[in-house]
């Protein structure tokens, strides 16, 4: 069973991860120099694939951020739905989730 602060430590680390990904994403998106018509067709179809990578990174951003707010207010571990405590498994696999189980069912739901 990890600590809470544990916990706090490997969100950042991970947020940590992400910004550096974004960066990443950032100069590689902004590193085209050819002309040629072909390169450039591909190299359109690479920066989409960049652009979902750091959309879902700036997603899991703002869910790990939140997950940090609620462990400085001390709801951390907590479904936000039903206040039941979200199993240690599930925190293990998806630290900034705000859902138990049950309740992340009815939200992708939504």
């Amino acid at each position: 069973m990890k600590t809470l602060s544990q916990r706090k430590a490997q969100i950042e680390a991970r947020l940590n991860d992400l910004e550096c990904r974004l960066d990443h994403i950032a100069d590689e998106l902004n590193a085209h120099e050819t002309h040629d018509w072909e390169d450039r067709a591909t190299e359109r179809e690479d920066d989409e694939m960049l652009e979902d990578l750091g959309l879902s990174a700036q997603d899991e951003q703002r869910m790990l951020a939140a997950a940090l707010d609620r462990i400085a207010d001390g709801s951390y571990g907590d479904c936000v739905f039903c206040g039941e405590k979200i199993s240690e498994e599930r925190l293990d696999l998806l630290p900034g989730t705000p859902f138990c189980r049950a309740h992340a069912r009815a939200a992708d739901r939504r």
